[in-house]
């Protein structure tokens, strides 16, 4: 009862902020480690040699699918309100033009959703973009190359690593309230 009084109350612009700062920490802090993951994995008979460096589609897939997720949570209204406001301020960040971001963010999660199709596992998803857009089908053994499908217990490994990327909505509203 006195954790749900004592919760910080935030603004839509303020919890964007924690949004944007949550994920870019650990997607800068977990990627060379999941770079490492791949690169190490006994599915490839060649190292993909993913640099620890190279997660900008990392970071948009993880972006495209948590700003997903914004529905799912909130009404559509805020959820809406709430994306515009971090795609703004991811805009600024990288210096980019807020459209050009926006059409990109909205690139990928059309190619999550493709790629996943028909399932609506989001994680199954990630983990499948990530796959694709670093072409580790070539990396494979002849079977699962041909059929440019990824290896089902490298998927599922990929899997476990991927759920560490969903923000964790309860654990927010927890600590905050808006």
């Amino acid at each position: 009862m006195l954790q749900s009084i004592l919760r910080k109350k935030l603004s839509d612009e303020q919890m964007a902020n924690v949004f944007i700062n949550g994920l870019l920490e650990v997607i800068e802090n977990t990627f060379p480690l999941v770079a490492e993951m791949i690169n190490d994995d006994t599915a490839f008979v060649e190292s993909p040699n993913l640099q620890s460096t190279d997660n900008s589609d990392f970071a948009l897939i993880v972006f495209a699918a948590n700003l997903n997720l914004l529905e799912s949570t909130f009404e559509p209204h805020h959820a809406h309100e709430i994306e515009v406001q971090v795609i703004t301020k991811l805009a600024a960040m990288n210096k980019m033009p807020m459209t050009a971001l926006k059409l990109k963010i909205k690139e990928y999660q059309s190619f999550i959703s493709k790629i996943n199709h028909p399932s609506k596992n989001l994680v199954y998803g990630i983990s499948k973009s990530i796959f694709s857009k670093y072409g580790l089908h070539n990396f494979q053994d002849e079977y699962f190359r041909r059929l440019a499908a990824p290896n089902p217990l490298f998927l599922k490994r990929l899997d476990e690593v991927s759920k560490l990327f969903i923000w964790d909505w309860d654990a927010f509203f927890k600590k905050y309230k808006l």
